[in-house]
């Protein structure tokens, strides 16, 4: 190989490459618009900037979080011009800690934004809106959710324990001393837990720790060696203080320390108790469950006669409701232990009408037994990735009528241009609130068979 004569540098294709813009720096930025997840966008130098805790409208100056290419992620430093619409954030953690980015900004703003983009992926993904459009779901603002997880970190050079949530843009965590959107009987827990576990003889053993409120309080210590008999003691008394269950998890699966505790929560229209364990997947805000449940049951509209469908059924948080209205209910579920659990739960509330399936749902359904009979009506709940492979094969078992329960609209979307092939129409769709001061959107979308076969609107290509 012929070597190169000494100081001949060679530049790539397109001439020199601009310096990339280094963490830490401060820049005044003019910020345009806001962006899906709430952050607001502005352009600069040839670069999109994205800076958490901006407002469209407003002058700030941003530090740098990172950047690569042409984008700089930033953060909100100090506000120069601030939006009329600007209101003081009521956590102290606002801006540092990750969670909760949008708490700046009216709820009513919050909702606007959140039916925006979900309106903007209907529009851009399948072409078309809905017939109608629902007023969002939501209920309180702050001290909604029931459920949480608290990251904890032992520093051994500086012999602190961290005990918080994990930092905007990074994997520092953040201490708190307070969290506002937690339901309140969890909040004092959140105000005095961090000292107890800073007390431990062996904080090195923690890994993280969850917190519950449903039918009871729990508190669950995740583990990775044997706590110290002191430190387990504390904790007991802790617990016992507050009136919550105490939950260990090690080596094996999550267990109360007093055998026989369970842990549940109340579908209190439905006089239904539905009980589960740390690990499964509980919707965190109780109160927008109880009305997405009434919203679903009534665009469904399940019939006395008819056989309903439920996907992604987990706890039986849909399925439990719908075989009350309805003959038979089949739920699908792709966790064996959650499909066993929910069996329980329909057993424990004296519903015999359903019947609960393992399946693998990234795999099309019409080869499965128990859809051969057909369905008049499906609800699917799915996870973020979707239901492509669920919705190619939906309208060969039938139903007339599919709600959609999506937590990403961009896949909502996605599947919306499959389900219009097949013949369906969007009639209605709208936004769940689930998480307020956020700007994660979920939604509902009501799908009904037309009469005339697949449709096709603007912008959904055939291939």
């Amino acid at each position: 190989m012929a070597r190169t004569k000494p100081g001949l540098r060679f530049q790539p294709t397109g001439g020199t490459r601009a310096p990339q813009v280094p963490t830490g720096k401060k820049q005044r930025l003019p910020i345009e618009r806001l962006a899906s997840d709430g952050r607001g966008i502005a352009f600069f130098e040839g670069r999109t900037w994205f800076v958490s805790g901006a407002l469209a409208g407003e002058q700030v100056e941003a530090r740098v979080l990172n950047a690569h290419g042409k984008i700089v992620e930033a953060r909100c430093e100090r506000v120069l011009v601030a939006s009329e619409l600007r209101r003081p954030a009521p956590c102290p953690h606002f801006g540092i800690c990750g969670g909760c980015s949008i708490q700046h900004l009216p709820h009513d703003q919050q909702l606007a934004l959140k039916q925006r983009l979900l309106a903007e992926q209907f529009s851009r993904v399948a072409g078309i809106e809905p017939q109608e459009w629902a007023a969002p779901l939501s209920g309180p603002e702050l001290g909604y959710r029931r459920r949480a997880r608290l990251a904890v970190r032992w520093d051994p050079k500086a012999r602190h324990l961290a005990v918080g949530f994990r930092a905007a843009a990074s994997q520092d965590i953040v201490d708190i001393t307070q969290c506002q959107v937690l339901v309140p009987a969890l909040q004092p827990v959140v105000e005095q837990l961090p000292a107890l576990l800073r007390s431990f003889a062996k904080p090195q053993v923690l890994g993280h720790v969850e917190l519950y409120a449903g039918t009871a309080l729990a508190l669950l210590v995740r583990h990775t060696a044997a706590l110290a008999d002191t430190d387990l003691d504390a904790l007991l008394a802790f617990c016992a203080g507050l009136h919550m269950q105490l939950w260990l998890h090690g080596e094996d699966e999550p267990a109360p320390v007093h055998a026989g505790e369970s842990l549940g929560f109340v579908l209190a229209p439905w006089h239904l108790q539905l009980a589960y364990r740390p690990g499964d997947f509980v919707q965190v805000n109780a109160a927008v469950n109880d009305a997405m449940i009434a919203q679903a049951l009534e665009w469904l509209a399940p019939k006395p006669d008819e056989r309903v469908l439920d996907l992604f059924c987990g706890l039986g948080n849909f399925a439990l409701p719908l075989a009350q209205r309805s003959r038979e209910v089949v739920a699908v579920e792709g966790v064996a232990a959650m499909v066993q659990r929910a069996a329980d739960n329909a057993a424990g509330n004296n519903l015999h009408n359903t019947g609960f399936f393992q399946s693998d749902l990234s795999q099309p359904l019409d080869a499965a037994e128990w859809a051969r009979e057909g369905f008049s009506a499906v609800l699917l709940d799915p996870p973020r990735d979707g239901a492509f492979e669920v919705v190619r094969t939906i309208r060969a078992l039938g139903a007339q009528r599919l709600v959609y329960v999506s937590c990403n609209p961009a896949t909502l979307a996605r599947d919306t241009v499959e389900l219009l092939r097949q013949g369906y129409r969007l009639k209605r769709a709208g936004i769940l609130d689930m998480f307020p001061q956020t700007a994660h959107v979920e939604a509902m979308a009501l799908f009904e068979a037309g009469q005339d076969g697949p449709s096709n609107p603007t912008g959904v290509r055939n291939a």
